[in-house]
Formats: C-alpha cells, structure tokens, sequence
C-alpha cells in the first residue's frame, strides 16, 4: 500500500467517496480507496439510506435515460410529473431558511440531472420509489414531493453496485485502515498518514480527496458543536464517521464552514441501538407520522405532523423530539391509517403499543401523561375540518382548527380501533457543519480564502450546503455531484 506512489487517494468509501474515485478514475488517475471500517461494514452513511437521488427532470422522457427498463405499462399508470431546476433550488433555499451557500446549491442543482446520467452511463441502475413517494389513487401512483428515483436495491444496493462498478475500473480499496493526518508541508498535501493492523504507515500520492463523512458519530463532537443533550441522541448510520476528515483538514488551516449547530436527524426507534444495524439499515426510520399525529411525555401534540411532505419535515423533527421531556414521542395512528403503514412499521425490532379501546390505549403509553392524553385525542378529533378529504399524494388542506399545535394536512381522526403507536427518540444521520471547499473543483479553501494545493473534499463534511433542515434525497445526490467534482479536480492536479 505504501510502497506505491498514488496519483489520487480517497479517504472514504461511501457514495460520495465512491463518485470522487470513478470521476478521477475517468481521467486516468490511479486512484486508492481507504476505508477506515472493516469490509463487511463498509460504504459510510450511505449503506444505511434508503437510496433517493433528488434530481432535476423535465419528464418521463428524462427518467428513461437512467431507467430504460421502465415498462409502458409502469409509465400510463404512474404520474412522474417534473421536478425543475426552479423547484430544486426553491425546495433548498426554503428548506434551509435562505442559507445555503448559492454557488454550492448551484452546482448541486444545476448538475444533478447530469451526475444521474454519468453514473447510469457507468452502470448505475435505479427505480422509481414506488410506495414510498407515491400511492396508488383511483389505479395511478402520483409522486410527490420532488422524488421519484432510488438506486436499486437502496442504500445496500447503492454501494454493491459502487463497489462492482470500482472493481470494474480498476480502483483498489484497502479497509480496515484510519486516515489521521495530512501529509503537509505547509504547501501541498503529498499523501496521508494511516494506521491498519496497529502499525503507522505513510501513503504519498498527488491529492488527497477527503469523502469520509461527517462528525456525528462522535457524542463528544455533537455535544460540543451541536449543544447539550446531543450526547442522548441515537445515530441512524455507521459507528466511524467521527470527523476524521474533517479534524486533518482543520489541522491544516482548512477553513470551516456551515450549520456546525446542525444536523439531519429523524425520528428513530427509540429502543435502537447507539449505532446503525445493517441487518435492520433503515428500517429503525419511522416516517409515516404525517398521516398520525405525535404525543409526547405530558400527553400533549407539540408539532404540526402534516405541515409538508414527509420528505421536507422528516429531517428536521428528529431534533424537536431529541427536545421532548425524558427525549422520546409516540407515533399514534387507528385503524384507517395501520394499513398505509411503511413497511418500517413491520420489522420484528420495533417499540410498538397496541389495543383496541382508547382507554387500554392511553395506559399502555409508557411514560405518557394517560388522562392528559385522552384529553388531547378528544380535542384533536374535535377541531379536524372533516368536510375535506383525506388524500396523501398531495397537501390536501385537511386540518385542524383552533389548537395550540394546528395540523395543516392529513388530520385524521384518532377514533377506530385498533389503535397502534410506535415510540421513537432522535436518529441523527449527518451533521451540517464542515470544510468550505471551491464549488468547481472541490478543492478545500484555507481559513485565509486560499484553495489548499492537493486536497480537495465530497460529501457530508462539506459545509455550506444544509442548514437546519434537508430535503429529502439531496444528500446521496451532493455526493454525486461534488465526489464527481472533487475527482475530477484531484486526478487534474497531478498534471499541474
């Protein structure tokens, strides 16, 4: 490993790792992956998603140049509807409240349909998200939301096919091996310090591109950038996302940048273990609240469940119930919306409570306030506008009147038995904060606003790009975009 003078070495083997090694690849550099995690636990985050991509498509015409085995039938009952480059970029700059950085979002944007094409091209295959983003109304399924496309077989299936597609290519993977430190000579990064098997080693190459995730899986990180409390939180993915690259580039003189407060965090079985469970992947996620409402530790509702698309709220409401007394929510739903359930809800390791009258109910919601509670259904069932129907591929208005915590859509009564309810706590997937990087050749900026010679950085340890919330499948296609940019960049510096 060592012996080799590598023209592009990537640390991380994750999507944006993996996009970073394939684009550098493609203009001839010998690229090296390393991966800190063992090979049965490989692929970073990315291994634990549910495999959306959020892309820029002007119509069906755009979805079968990356899935060509869409059938005709498959098309006349599907409603794929467009997802412009105007709602890419309203979707990012409202969710994040106006703060993404604008030439960042440009290029995630503007080369997203490009990046889907590039890597169907190199033997990507997808899907579209059946049953998760559209549900079949009067024989049509209409997607909603701004995503339509998932690698097929999800987050699994999403690195299986990297790693079949690096093979291919002729790019090596050593695993089992920690990235710790630059090679700097207060110049040009010339390589990378590693330790594998208890032993230092040094490995020289060109450039240097850092893909390795973010900081959230260091309690002692999240509690001290993110605040109090986020020691508590459960992390959705991979146990060795600890900040390792983004603690060598700060060493260096990297400059930070972005929502360092911040982080994508879900709601998540609440009886989960600290770190995600391949044999489980995504499935400990619980997103269907929109159709239920969310009862906390005092009985009381404390956020509006249908105030959008699941897709834009689920990212964001991990957080409000990290905040709930003693950290945890239940997710209530009766009879009408049990059999709408994701498949989530199905999985033998699940906190889940059942009965079937609302009394039993209210006292078997460990830890819940039970008379408040009973009194909190009454009212929530009283203030819903039930002249409006119910629809979920659409924000169909049914809401409530009236209440502390209004719900703007999906209010569905809480009446029929049986009735169910699912305990989750806080999941975090990623944290926001991270290196400021060129956003056309991914190459890191120092803190003096000066790009830093051989190093260049992809995916969730970029900042600038997500504040305080995420758009759903935006995450998996910034790595696309900016690993292909970053590789691009790195294996062009080995000419300079």
């Amino acid at each position: 490993m060592s012996s080799k003078n590598w023209d592009v070495v990537v640390v991380g083997a994750g999507n944006a790792a993996f996009c970073a090694a394939l684009a550098a690849r493609e203009k001839g550099a010998s690229v090296l992956m390393v991966e800190r995690a063992p090979k049965e636990l490989m692929g970073g985050n990315s291994r634990f998603t549910a495999g959306a991509f959020r892309c820029v498509y002007d119509g069906v015409d755009d979805l079968k140049a990356i899935m060509p085995d869409l059938t005709k039938d498959e098309i006349e009952r599907s409603d794929f509807g467009t997802y412009t480059s105007d709602q890419f970029y309203d979707d990012m700059f409202r969710i994040t409240n106006y703060r993404t950085d604008g030439d960042l979002c440009d290029r995630l944007v503007g080369r997203s349909r490009d990046a889907m094409r590039w890597l169907h091209s190199k033997g990507m295959k997808f899907d579209p998200i059946w049953g998760r983003q559209a549900y079949l109304i009067d024989g049509k399924f209409k997607f909603w939301g701004g995503l339509t496309v998932e690698s097929k077989g999800g987050g699994p299936g999403l690195v299986e096919q990297h790693l079949k597609l690096a093979e291919k290519q002729g790019i090596d993977i050593v695993y089992g091996t920690r990235a710790f430190e630059l090679i700097y000579d207060g110049n040009v990064v010339r390589g990378l310090k590693v330790k594998a098997n208890g032993a230092i080693e040094e490995i020289k190459c060109k450039s240097v591109v850092i893909a390795c995730g973010g900081f959230e899986s260091s309690a002692e990180m999240r509690t001290k950038y993110m605040g109090p409390g986020w020691e508590l939180a459960k992390v959705r993915g991979t146990p060795y996302n600890t900040g390792d690259g983004i603690n060598m580039a700060l060493a260096i003189g990297a400059s930070s940048y972005g929502n360092w407060s911040g982080s994508h965090a879900v709601q998540w079985d609440y009886n989960a273990p600290e770190f995600g469970d391949l044999s489980v992947g995504d499935n400990f996620q619980k997103h269907s609240y929109p159709w239920g409402i969310l009862i906390n530790a005092t009985g009381r509702r404390f956020v509006d469940e249908g105030a959008d698309f699941r897709n834009y709220t689920y990212a964001k409401y991990g957080a409000v119930v990290l905040k709930q007394p003693n950290n945890f929510a239940y997710q209530v739903f009766d009879k009408k919306i049990i059999p709408m359930l994701r498949d989530e809800y199905r999985i033998k390791r699940v906190s889940k409570v059942s009965a079937n009258t609302i009394e039993e109910f209210a006292h078997k919601l460990e830890g819940v306030n039970a008379e408040a509670f009973l009194d909190e259904i009454k009212r929530y069932n009283a203030a819903i506008k039930k002249d409006v129907l119910f629809n979920p591929n659409i924000k169909d208005g049914r809401c409530t009147v009236g209440l502390d915590f209004n719900k703007s859509n999906w209010a569905n009564t809480i009446e029929d038995p049986p009735f169910e309810a699912y305990q989750v706590g806080c999941g975090v997937s990623f944290s926001f904060g991270g290196v400021r990087i060129d956003p056309d050749s991914g190459q890191v900026i120092d803190s003096d606003m000066n790009p830093i010679p051989g190093l260049y950085a992809a995916g969730e340890l970029v900042g600038g790009i997500f504040y305080f919330n995420y758009p759903g499948g935006s995450g998996l296609m910034s790595g696309a975009v900016f690993g292909r940019i970053a590789g691009t960049g790195a294996a062009s510096a080995r000419n300079a």
